[in-house]
């Protein structure tokens, strides 16, 4: 508490005038995050690119932006919280949840404006979470090993998957053309 009044330049009673309790506090943040996604995280990365791929890897640039302005101390807030806070706060819990599932919807909904350009059995659900994943555990390891190559090679085996699932979408594409099918 010390901390969060020493940088807020708040006196006790300020903030619990505002907040009952540092879990309230919390609470906010974290409803913060979640209301500031878009207008934060995503609105600049609908302004870089048109192509909804590319999007999810403008947003995975952002993250290895920070780490390496933070020389390797950036840490993903709701990532950092989900394994620091206990279990047993399943309100906090269940908001760090909605924070990581309003992050996988916004990829979820570049895939599907690209999903033309996958095999009709992806499971695009599962390829946002996957995305997510290799955001979390680059970032993670980045850290770990004070060097941005673990992100960096999470990332290229990402973009290696989505070129492998376009690539079977061109390959039955061309088929069908010289079989003179539709595809």
């Amino acid at each position: 508490m010390a901390q969060i009044l020493k940088k807020s330049r708040a006196n006790s009673g300020s903030f619990y005038f505002f907040f009952k309790s540092k879990e309230q506090l919390l609470d906010a943040v974290l409803d913060w995050y979640l209301a500031n996604l878009d207008a934060i995280i995503l609105q600049p990365v609908y302004a870089s690119t048109q192509d909804p791929i590319e999007r999810i890897f403008v947003l995975l640039d952002g993250y290895r932006q920070k780490i390496l302005i933070t020389d390797f101390t950036f840490t993903c807030p709701i990532g950092r919280l989900a394994l620091e806070i206990d279990p047993a706060r399943k309100k906090i819990h269940s908001k760090i949840a909605a924070n990581f599932d309003g992050w996988i919807a916004a990829v979820r909904q570049f895939l599907g404006d690209a999903a033309h350009r996958f095999p009709a059995d992806t499971d695009l659900d599962q390829l946002a979470l996957f995305v997510l994943t290799v955001m979390e555990g680059g970032v993670m390891q980045a850290r770990a090993h004070r060097s941005i190559l673990p992100y960096d090679s999470s990332v290229a085996q990402l973009r290696h998957h989505f070129d492998h699932l376009q690539k079977i979408v061109r390959n039955k594409n061309k088929s069908h053309q010289i079989r003179g099918e539709k595809p």
